[in-house]
């Protein structure tokens, strides 16, 4: 027998998804998703300002630059596999038979 699935407590998640659970509406996932899709493109959008001001030569070092890129990449794959994750899971729920 598995065993059951046991409440997060609030302070063990990171802050973005944290941030993003707290909503316990109608649109809770639909809040939770949106808010994950702000994060993603807030790191991009973050990730693109470092670049342009190391180009630029705004006094931008190059580690915080890749550290920047590394973690909009990081965010974006992990968004898509739960993206996956969820896809995955419907189509499964779809195929049941009732």
């Amino acid at each position: 027998m598995p065993a059951p699935i046991l409440p997060v407590a609030p302070g063990a998640l990171p802050d973005p998804i944290r941030l993003a659970g707290e909503s316990r509406g109608n649109g809770a996932f639909q809040d939770v998703l949106a808010s994950a899709i702000q994060s993603v493109e807030g790191f991009g959008q973050e990730a693109s300002a470092s670049v342009q001001r190391f180009l630029s030569g705004e006094g931008e070092e190059l580690h915080s630059t890749v550290m920047a890129t590394q973690k909009a990449e990081l965010s974006f794959e992990l968004f898509q596999q739960v993206r996956n994750k969820v896809v995955s899971a419907y189509q499964e729920i779809m195929r049941m038979q009732m």
